[in-house]
């Protein structure tokens, strides 16, 4: 990191403040700060103690990996570790991973991190990928590449205009939430796939379920339609970066033919 054009832990918590579309007022009435301290704070005229950072870090939902580094702009070291999934000391977490997906059987789960890559995922996820480009399963996979891909599941994503509007909605409300340009490039690579590529198998959107889950009709042999919900789990309170960043993506059938063929090749 180059120190001399990284920003100041002012401008920081400025452009945090301003993304979460809060005035200093409201954001130093919710902190219990004056306002003129946050000025001072935000200009550089005044340095935020430790407490104070993290105090207006949690107040603007900051996440944890970019809390770390507010701290060391402000001269502080970070307090939440990153380990991978892999590491021994995340031994119970994984197994807690791997129970969930297991558990979720005959039914397809994954787990993904910050940026879509599929660090697990369960037995029935595999018969799902048949067909899809070699590339596209290099370690580590995306979720949302091989989702909209005109050579992964794109052509035989029957819903696949709300499928993407899904997906490209949800990814960009990450960016604006993380100011990660890491998905910000992803985001930039979905959009540019062709579209021409989607299944048309004529059986309408699916279901408006509300937001509770995301409906997803998938063709699998030429013929046959799965019509699955998608819903996403996150870990509770999490202290570490990697579990705070790591999401549940869980599919269930939506129909009993869904969820006969699915007992039936787990």
């Amino acid at each position: 990191m180059n120190l001399s054009t990284s920003p100041s832990v002012g401008a920081l918590v400025r452009q945090w403040r301003q993304r979460r579309r809060l005035s200093q007022l409201d954001l130093a009435l919710d902190a219990e700060v004056s306002t003129r301290h946050l000025s001072y704070v935000e200009t550089g005229r005044s340095l935020p103690s430790r407490e104070m950072l993290l105090r207006l870090a949690e107040r603007l939902d900051v996440p944890l990996r970019e809390r770390n580094a507010l701290l060391l702009a402000g001269g502080y070291a970070p307090m939440y570790r990153e380990r991978a999934l892999a590491d021994p000391s995340m031994a119970a977490a994984r197994r807690a991973v791997d129970l969930i997906l297991a558990g979720h059987m005959p039914y397809p789960a994954l787990a993904v991190d910050r940026w879509w890559n599929i660090v697990a995922h369960n037995a029935a996820v595999a018969p799902l990928l048949h067909g899809i480009a070699p590339e596209l399963l290099a370690p580590p996979p995306n979720a949302l590449r091989l989702s909209l891909h005109p050579q992964g599941l794109a052509p035989r994503i029957v819903n696949f205009v709300a499928w993407r509007g899904h997906v490209l909605a949800r990814l960009h409300k990450q960016v604006e939430t993380s100011a990660d340009t890491k998905l910000a490039a992803l985001m930039d690579e979905l959009r540019g796939y062709p579209h021409d590529t989607a299944a048309d198998g004529g059986t309408g959107p699916g279901p408006d379920l509300g937001g509770v889950a995301v409906p997803l009709q998938l063709r699998i042999d030429g013929r046959r339609v799965l019509e699955l919900l998608s819903t996403t789990t996150i870990f509770g309170t999490p202290v570490d970066v990697t579990l705070s960043e790591l999401a549940l993506e869980t599919f269930f059938p939506a129909d009993e033919p869904t969820a006969a063929f699915l007992r039936s090749v787990a």
